[in-house]
């Protein structure tokens, strides 16, 4: 059994090791993405003007009355003092060719005082330029920039088989780092002193076990976010109920083209408001959504700056009808099955968010030290395999215990 489980290892490890050194890597970098982004680009995101802010809903309506190209898919409900009001947006359709319309941004930076375009950018552009770097990494991380295949979004969902066969591979590697009770202590030891080829075969499996925990944690919620309805979904559901996603009860058009909304922003933003106030809650409206596949608004209570959620399971979002104005759902952190408070712990966890800076800065570091696993495990293999070469070379029977020790 263990010789198939070694293989294996081998095997998986190598088929993920470069997607997990990038994804890695990123990971590090993009746990501070707003940060660095602001640090990188004060040309966008940097506004001093005097004057008294318009509301954002204001600047939304300006901006679409000014291109009727576009129109806003997503917008803060604040502006920070000092800053642009940063939007996303769509292209609306062409109604002389039936598509959308053809535009080189999705987001733009929007003077709060006078409503004027400061900057704009295709966030997700492979681009290495200041605008657009931390928006490349941050896609990179979990699509590797491949591109969709219709409406299949091939990216995610190949980190997500990704993230599949290195929660399996996590799971093979510890067992094969401490095949029993006796051997448990080696298995955590570093012999720093030895240095050379043996210190990267502990840094692997030492390094992995330390981290096992951690890996697997990052492994599955990687899984969860990719492949949240094809896989984790379902999974979940096998122990414990659910309750069914918003979205489940929109009611997308049938062909697939973009539902024009029958509500205006401030009609569901004064609905939401109205409905915050009667459970109680005090945060804020942060952000509100429009989906045009679905046909729907999606607005956030949060307080300023903290849009992903800064501690906890993440933010309060009602969901509404973007035709009718009917109430679709809510997802309220915190409450519902206990399969539903799994799933929402997954984004969470995955970013360190959960219990705030201190997790941002553990994911910035288990990131990198996740990208010199992957390089180890490669070095240990290489070395491995020229070995072997050299002992086929030679005639000499190759050791049953040489995969797994130095």
């Amino acid at each position: 059994m263990r010789p198939i489980l070694v293989t294996l290892h081998r095997w998986l490890g190598l088929a993920t090791a470069l997607f997990l050194f990038i994804a890695g890597l990123t990971g590090a970098l993009i746990s501070w993405d707003h940060e660095i982004d602001e640090w990188l680009n004060p040309a966008l995101f940097d506004n001093t003007s005097p004057g008294t802010p318009l509301s954002p809903l204001e600047l939304a309506n300006r901006l679409e009355a000014a291109d009727p190209r576009l129109q806003v898919r997503f917008m803060p409900l604040h502006v920070d003092a000092g800053h642009t009001l940063t939007v996303f947006i769509d292209p609306r359709i062409d109604p002389s060719t039936g598509k959308p319309f053809d535009l080189d941004f999705n987001q733009v930076m929007l003077d709060p005082v006078s409503g004027a375009i400061q900057g704009t950018r295709e966030w997700g552009r492979i681009a290495l330029d200041r605008a657009h770097l931390m928006p490349f990494l941050y896609k990179l991380h979990y699509t590797m920039h491949l591109p969709d295949i219709g409406t299949l979004p091939l990216g995610t969902l190949f980190m997500g088989v990704v993230g599949t066969v290195w929660v399996i591979d996590t799971l093979i590697a510890m067992w094969i780092s401490c095949p029993s009770l006796a051997s448990w202590r080696r298995s955590f030891a570093f012999r720093w002193q030895a240095g050379g080829y043996r210190l990267t075969f502990d840094l692997h499996r030492s390094g992995g076990a330390w981290l096992f925990m951690l890996v697997l944690m990052v492994a599955v919620t990687s899984v969860s976010m990719n492949l949240k309805e094809q896989v984790m979904r379902p999974v979940v559901s096998l122990f414990s109920d659910l309750s069914p996603s918003p979205f489940e009860l929109a009611r997308p058009s049938p062909d697939g083209t973009p539902v024009t909304p029958g509500r205006t922003r401030e009609d569901i933003a004064g609905q939401a408001q109205a409905i915050g106030q009667a459970r109680g809650w005090q945060t804020p409206m942060g952000g509100i959504f429009h989906s045009a596949q679905f046909g729907a608004y999606c607005v956030g209570f949060y307080e300023p700056g903290r849009a992903h959620g800064d501690v906890g399971l993440g933010n309060r979002w009602l969901y509404f009808d973007s035709r009718t104005g009917e109430l679709l759902g809510a997802e309220v952190p915190g409450t519902g099955s206990a399969g539903d408070l799994f799933l929402q712990a997954m984004f969470p966890l995955h970013s360190g968010r959960i219990i705030g800076i201190p997790g941002r800065a553990l994911m910035s570091v288990l990131g990198v030290a996740i990208a010199a696993l992957s390089v180890t495990g490669v070095l240990i293999w290489a070395r491995k395999r020229r070995a072997r070469r050299m002992r086929r070379a030679s005639g000499t029977v190759l050791p049953a215990g040489e995969l797994t020790s130095p």
